[in-house]
């Protein structure tokens, strides 16, 4: 893989587009079905899987040369730590390095645009991510995520992000296991619109306590599966955020539905938002408060990211 200096590109671009929901609309697709250990990490195995993935990757890499923006697209990775992989049948198999040289793949087919395409290696907590109460202790989610994290940066990829995080304590154990490749990475909670982790931790004290352990730090840190509104309250949140935790959160990757995390999951039907709403209220999070990476999460689709994309692209 030919890597991209992330820093730098971070430094290069005022604002970025990030990629839009993968996974969940692979499981509205309704023909394909999600692996119950690796969700869509098996995908590039089989013909037609492949393909579906293909096609949204795509799509958002579409969107992005459309617009001339820089893009950040994720690896196929979410679940794909060395436990699931054993338990879907797959030890021995490079999941990780396979998904990054995919991307990779698709990143080098669009040749010009593809020096605006950074590569992140995805990476997640191991239970559940609206479920705070299932998450690992520091030294263990360190020991636990040090395996993967070890295989997507030897894949090459540009820089690694754990995301869609619960609790500051496995949070922290990711981003040791991170830091310790020597990769540049990112750290991405979800949060409440009262400034607060699912757990119940501050947000400022989340970073702060993060910044003061791992070293080196997140080069920054993001916010995602949160509707927009939830991510504005929560960062302008007179207690619970601060001026230098807004300095340190420099993107959203949003949702469409304004729902609490409870609510979102046991959702049994889609709950969208009007694309141009979505572009509109997400891209006026650069505006206001200075987050120059902007996507989608849970709910969106080409349509939400092309309506953020316009917006960006204009900046109105």
């Amino acid at each position: 893989m030919n890597q991209i200096s992330f820093a730098k590109f971070l430094e290069k671009y005022p604002v970025i587009l990030g990629e839009g929901a993968v996974i969940e609309r692979l499981r509205r697709d309704g023909k394909l079905e999600l692996d119950p250990y690796l969700v869509n990490s098996a995908f590039i195995y089989q013909d037609a899987k492949r393909s579906a993935l293909e096609a949204i990757c795509r799509q958002y890499l579409d969107i992005g040369r459309e617009f001339n923006l820089p893009l950040l697209i994720s690896t196929p990775t979410w679940r794909a730590n060395r436990e699931r992989i054993a338990a879907a049948g797959l030890a021995g198999v490079d999941v990780n390095g396979d998904n990054a040289r995919f991307l990779d793949a698709l990143r080098n087919s669009y040749e010009e645009y593809a020096a605006k395409v950074a590569i992140c290696g995805l990476m997640s907590c191991r239970g559940d991510a609206y479920n705070p109460a299932d998450a690992m202790a520091v030294d263990e989610a360190r020991e636990f995520h040090s395996w993967q994290a070890a295989k997507l940066a030897d894949a090459g990829v540009d820089f690694l992000l754990a995301s869609t995080l619960p609790a500051l304590s496995e949070a922290t154990g990711l981003a040791q296991a991170l830091a310790a490749t020597g990769r540049p990475y990112l750290i991405s909670f979800i949060v409440r619109p009262d400034g607060t982790l699912l757990d119940g931790t501050p947000l400022k004290d989340a970073v702060t306590a993060i910044d003061a352990v791992v070293t080196p730090s997140p080069l920054a840190y993001l916010l995602n599966c949160t509707h927009a509104s939830f991510a504005r309250a929560a960062l302008l949140h007179k207690t619970n955020s601060s001026d230098s935790a807004r300095q340190r959160i420099i993107g959203l990757l949003a949702n469409t539905a304004s729902l609490s995390p409870e609510d979102l999951d046991g959702s049994v039907s889609l709950v969208e938002e009007e694309p141009l709403i979505f572009g509109s209220s997400v891209a006026g999070l650069h505006s206001e408060l200075g987050l120059k990476i902007l996507g989608g999460c849970c709910g969106t689709d080409d349509r939400h990211i092309h309506a953020l994309a316009a917006r960006l692209a204009t900046g109105a």
